[in-house]
Parts: C-alpha cells; sequence; structure tokens
C-alpha cells in the first residue's frame, strides 16, 4: 500500500485531480472526515450485481470486482475544506475469477489493472445534499482484451489520468455504505485492433455499484461525515 494522503483540493470529474473554477467563499467544498481513521476497508460488488463495461455496441459483464484501501489515520483522515483522499489498490475485474463474458457470441474479455504510472485514489466528499466518492485511475490503468470473434485492446486513460464520481450512500446498521456508479460514467479509452473492433470510439461507459465494508472490524461501518471546523468563538 503506498502511502496515503490527505488533500483540499476538491476531486472533479474529468481528467485526474483537477482544481474547480473560482467561487464564493460560501460555495466551497465542505469539509469532510473519513472514519474509523486507519481502519483497513475492501469494496466488493453489491451482492446479485455485476460490473459493464460498454464500448460502442460491446458490453463486457464481470461478478467480481473490487479493491482495497485504508483510511487515513487521524489528523489525516480529516479535511478542512474538501474530500479525503488515499489510495487503493488497482481494480480486479473478473467472472467466476476467469475471463468475462461479452454481448459478442464466443468473445470473452480480460481485465488487467495497474498502479505502474501511479496511484489509483478514492477522494471521498462530505454534502450535507449527497456525499460523494471519485476514484482517479492513473494514466493506462486497465488494459481489456477482446478475444474470439474480436480480438481487441481497450486502454482506460490512455492520455492522463481518469477519473469516476459517483454517489456515497450512507450504511445503516445490517447494511454496508455504498459507491454508486449504476447511472453510468463515461472514461476516456484507445481501442485497437481488428476491422471489427470499435476503433472509432474514445469513451466507454462504466456501471458499477461497490459495497464498502471494514476489513479491520466488521462490526463497524466506514463512514463519510462532516470536518468542517468551527470558526473560533469570540
Amino acid at each position: 500500500m503506498r502511502h496515503l494522503r490527505r488533500t483540499g483540493v476538491v476531486a472533479a470529474l474529468g481528467l485526474g485531480l483537477g482544481v474547480l473554477p473560482a467561487v464564493p467563499a460560501l460555495a466551497l467544498a465542505a469539509g469532510t472526515t473519513v472514519g474509523p481513521a486507519g481502519h483497513a476497508y475492501a469494496a466488493t460488488l453489491v451482492s446479485g450485481t455485476t460490473a459493464a463495461f460498454v464500448v460502442g455496441s460491446t458490453t463486457v459483464t464481470c461478478n467480481q470486482s473490487g479493491n482495497t484501501g485504508l483510511v487515513p489515520a487521524e489528523p489525516a483522515n480529516t479535511s478542512p475544506d474538501g474530500p479525503v483522499v488515499s489510495a487503493v489498490t488497482p481494480a480486479t475485474f473478473t467472472n467466476n475469477g476467469g475471463n468475462c463474458p461479452t454481448n459478442v457470441l464466443f468473445t470473452t474479455a480480460r481485465t488487467a489493472s495497474n498502479n505502474t504510472n501511479g496511484d489509483w485514489t478514492i477522494a471521498l466528499q462530505y454534502d450535507a445534499a449527497g456525499s460523494t466518492g471519485t476514484m482517479t485511475i492513473p494514466t493506462a490503468g486497465v488494459v481489456t482484451t477482446i478475444s474470439g470473434l474480436a480480438s481487441c485492446t481497450v486502454l482506460v486513460a490512455p492520455d492522463g489520468p481518469a477519473t469516476l464520481t459517483g454517489p456515497w450512500i450512507d450504511g445503516t446498521e445490517t447494511t454496508p455504505p455504498v459507491l454508486d456508479f449504476s447511472a453510468g460514467v463515461s472514461l476516456p479509452i484507445r481501442v485497437t485492433g481488428g476491422l471489427t473492433c470499435p476503433t472509432g470510439a474514445t469513451t466507454a461507459t462504466f456501471r458499477a455499484r461497490y459495497a464498502i465494508t471494514d476489513t479491520t472490524d466488521a462490526t463497524q461501518r466506514i463512514t463519510v461525515t462532516d470536518g468542517t471546523v468551527a470558526p473560533p468563538e469570540g
């Protein structure tokens, strides 16, 4: 696990972690606290769901996907004016431990993720109206090889880091929190291969829902709460 870090920069959907345009002070992002401090966690697909990756008319569907991370120790688990950012392991994508099926007859896909060009990170941002999570994929951090009647290679984030943002749904006493990308997130791609490959596609749509479980203490829940520092009295 690479070192964890905290930042006051708001994670923006696009290429990498970006800075939002200048806005009035009252519109700045709220502070964030992620807890429990120092606890390890795992992200896995919500039971009964799949991760889908759509490139042109080809859809890859995997029933296993996830990664792991660590909540920063205090005080780094609190950011007074933005998200709490930490490194996570590269995401995995399999189907019953093997290649994932596609909607193309006799064609499957194998996905390999890496952190060769930088960390995978998760930025968790508290918002009273609905907290969010933004995952950053480093440059060329995912390579999907489609084999069978079509032989294609799909490179995700070919020209720089890419991000995907979705709602953070708080957990309950009986259910873990969920990071929800089911509405569909657009990712930049580059496709190479033969005539049957969608080489003209420059984006793909990713859909998945991840349950986040505390692997340090299964009785606890990973939380995203307000970390704004109150102004001094006087």
